[in-house]
């Protein structure tokens, strides 16, 4: 199983949606694939039309009082699962710097299922804050995805967290690879989109992912009914569009 966190600091960049439209894309596309959502607002959860129970998240695996696998729950879509989200995990904010495994719990949590045939792909949706959750997920996955806005404000965040992607990288020495990064909210009518994406693509070369994602209707819909994109409506330019990103990603691996 790979595992694959989806990251970045800023908030509205389009991260859970692309965590959950790739997870169910992938899906789509037959391979056994693993959502887990690590960020306390839960909003990957609902956007999968799950309900928030409380015990049901890797908070209790991280306290040793549960399996990885006691916490998967199916979703309504074939070879797509979930590990939810419930409030407590934004505990582990406060309770990780009293803990011997503040930067290995995510990944000593998952660990077990490394080594099992039942997913090719984990896909970690992480909060939108550089803080214990995240760190604890980059730690815990094989690769990288970065979404980012095609707007500059957005390029200055990025240097901020390939800054901190090699901090830990330093600080463990895992490999920690880019596994792709990803421009969403895409206009075509702003000029300003395109130079971002080519000054991007002329610093990042091949680690910018082709797919380009518009901004849609269609996409930001979807979450309130519980539904992923390719599930809401199959046939708008948001489903296209993470259907792409998804062939892509299975290009690359």
């Amino acid at each position: 199983m790979k595992i694959i966190s989806v990251v970045n600091q800023k908030g509205g960049v389009g991260k859970t949606t692309t965590s959950v439209s790739l997870a169910a894309c992938l899906a789509e596309l037959g391979h056994p694939t693993l959502l887990i959502d690590l960020d306390p607002q839960c909003n990957a959860t609902s956007a999968l039309g799950v309900e928030r129970l409380e015990g049901k998240s890797l908070y209790p695996v991280l306290h040793g009082e549960a399996a990885p696998d006691d916490m998967i729950v199916p979703t309504a879509w074939d070879h797509l699962s979930l590990i939810p989200c419930e409030r407590d995990l934004a505990g582990i904010e406060i309770e990780a710097a009293s803990m011997d495994d503040r930067l290995y719990g995510v990944r000593k949590a998952l660990d077990p299922m490394r080594s099992s045939e039942r997913f090719r792909f984990a896909i970690i949706d992480c909060p939108p804050s550089v803080g214990t959750l995240m760190t604890q997920a980059l730690v815990a996955c094989d690769s990288v995805i970065i979404p980012l806005q095609c707007e500059y404000l957005a390029m200055e965040g990025f240097g901020s967290i390939l800054q901190y992607i090699e901090q830990i990288k330093s600080a463990t020495g895992l490999p920690l690879p880019i596994e792709g990064i990803l421009m969403t909210m895409y206009d075509s009518r702003v000029k300003l989109s395109d130079q971002v994406i080519s000054e991007l693509r002329t610093h990042m070369g091949e680690a910018v992912y082709q797919t380009v994602i518009p901004r849609n209707v269609r996409l930001a819909e979807a979450p309130s009914h519980g539904k992923p994109i390719n599930a809401y409506d199959s046939g708008s330019t948001g489903a296209a569009f993470y259907r792409s990103l998804a062939k892509e990603f299975m290009a690359r691996n």
